[in-house]
């Protein structure tokens, strides 16, 4: 089954948005390293409902989209130390990582 994010301002989720700054020739080795986390370990952490990945077309930037059903799931993940593997690999990778989490305020549809 495929899961994509919903983004709603009535669903109380958390809403992790990782900005990772990493040099062109290494985006697609990070992209590859972050959806095998993803589906090795993430997705099936509690509280996980869905990841999404983002290529900046300069090649610079690789920003994850994720959603998660509390804060505390989030925090949790954070302290898993199956998953702390591949955040460390992808710290590695990128020359900087910038994960905040965030609620949806505002939605538009065309």
């Amino acid at each position: 089954m495929t899961v994509t994010a919903n983004i709603d301002t009535t669903r109380p989720v958390a809403t992790l948005i990782n900005v990772f700054t990493v040099s062109p020739d290494r985006q697609a080795e990070l992209i590859a390293l972050l959806a095998r986390a993803t589906e090795e370990t993430m997705k099936h952490r509690p509280g996980f409902i869905c990841a999404n990945f983002h290529a900046s077309q300069d090649g610079e930037r690789v920003v994850n989209y994720a959603q998660w059903e509390s804060e505390e799931h989030y925090r949790a993940m954070l302290a898993d130390p199956e998953a702390r593997v591949h955040m460390d690999q992808a710290a590695a990778i990128a020359s900087d990582v910038q994960p905040r989490l965030f609620r949806v305020e505002s939605t538009h549809g065309g």
